[in-house]
């Protein structure tokens, strides 16, 4: 039997929006028939993954970067952060041990990185083929909040090697402009496109069908708002994740909607209320859902993020006082008054594939 080519992905659990930017590609793939033999390595639950992507996968337990440490989806840990990443640099000789040891037991042909610079690190030592996708990269964040540390270019410079070090750094629109990479290559935007189950929803639920109905999604990262403070709003019906209690009858869990994908979620609803993040953002427009989000002004890709869903979709943001006042009436209202736009295509989905199965022969 001849062997199948192996593709080994290194995925950041720094939040979703990474794994919501792999598994539209992965799933191209698959979707052409491609055979291939695929290694997830990651911190992200195996179920969480097996949600998202449609091929079979082994996955290896382990994280090869950390992002930036939050307090929860909208507030980072700054000061910890930093020193995690000088700590970090410090063990670097042993961290890119374990991660050669981890790419030297699997033997795969390309690593796909998505975008811990540890794993591209490895892969350029063991000459293993190398392709980074992503919105962004850790070295321009970390200059986003260190900008005065005397020690900032010395922590950036390995990053930025290793981000140099594969064969292109795709970066699929809406990104941050990463001017240090020599290998920058933009594409279309990704999301996975959903289905409209309004129908079932609102049989599932008990809605009649003329209810406003808003999905909460703030990320992978927990932050739950003092619902309990809110103002009921009539004929507004908020959709909420499964782990937070919703005392009231407005307040609905997605839990009852098992076997719907967030995707399907997110079209079938009249409005996404999340934080400025590629997927939600992406997915939002692609499936022409208007967004509600609260204010990230210190993340550095939020500008991009903003700009884009300012001249593709429909958007509305408000301050984080609103959010934990409930405050929302008024900024629903301005964004459900807004003209629809249409569904923008998520054309970097085929550009991905098709670098993939370029490098992978």
């Amino acid at each position: 039997m001849a062997r199948l080519p192996h593709l080994y992905v290194a995925l950041s659990g720094h939040g979703f929006g990474h794994l919501a930017q792999v598994a539209p590609v992965l799933n191209e793939l698959h979707r052409r028939g491609r055979p291939l033999r695929l290694t997830l390595q990651t911190l992200i639950p195996a179920e969480v993954l097996r949600g998202r992507i449609a091929a079979d996968f082994t996955v290896v337990a382990g994280g090869a970067d950390f992002g930036m440490l939050m307090v929860d989806a909208l507030t980072v840990r700054v000061a910890e952060s930093l020193t995690a990443y000088r700590d970090f640099h410090r063990d670097w000789a042993v961290r890119l041990a374990w991660q050669e040891a981890q790419l030297q037991a699997a033997a795969p042909d390309l690593l796909l990185a998505d975008v811990p610079y540890l794993s591209l690190a490895a892969a350029a030592r063991l000459r293993i083929p190398a392709l980074a996708l992503c919105s962004l990269h850790w070295a321009d964040i970390l200059r986003g909040y260190g900008a005065d540390e005397p020690d900032l270019e010395a922590l950036c410079a390995p990053m930025l090697a290793a981000y140099n070090s594969a064969v292109a750094f795709l970066q699929p629109t809406p990104s941050m402009p990463m001017p240090d990479l020599c290998n920058a290559r933009p594409i279309g935007p990704i999301a996975a496109l959903g289905e409209s189950r309004r129908a079932q929803i609102d049989q599932r639920l008990g809605l009649r069908g003329d209810e406003t109905l808003v999905l909460v999604g703030l990320g992978g990262v927990s932050l739950r708002p003092r619902l309990e403070t809110w103002p009921v709003l009539p004929g507004v019906r908020w959709l909420v994740p499964p782990d937070w209690a919703a005392p009231r009858a407005d307040l609905l869990s997605w839990a009852a909607l098992e076997g719907l994908s967030m995707p399907d979620l997110i079209r079938s609803c009249d409005v996404l209320f999340t934080k400025p993040g590629y997927g939600a953002f992406t997915e939002a427009v692609c499936n022409g859902t208007p967004v509600l989000y609260v204010e990230r002004p210190d993340w550095p890709e939020t500008p991009w993020l903003c700009e884009w869903l300012t001249d593709h979709g429909d958007g509305v943001c408000i301050e984080r006082a609103a959010l934990e006042q409930g405050a929302l009436a008024e900024p629903l209202r301005a964004l459900l008054a807004q003209p629809p736009r249409p569904a923008l295509a998520p054309t970097g989905i085929a550009e991905a594939a098709d670098w993939l199965e370029r490098l992978l022969g």
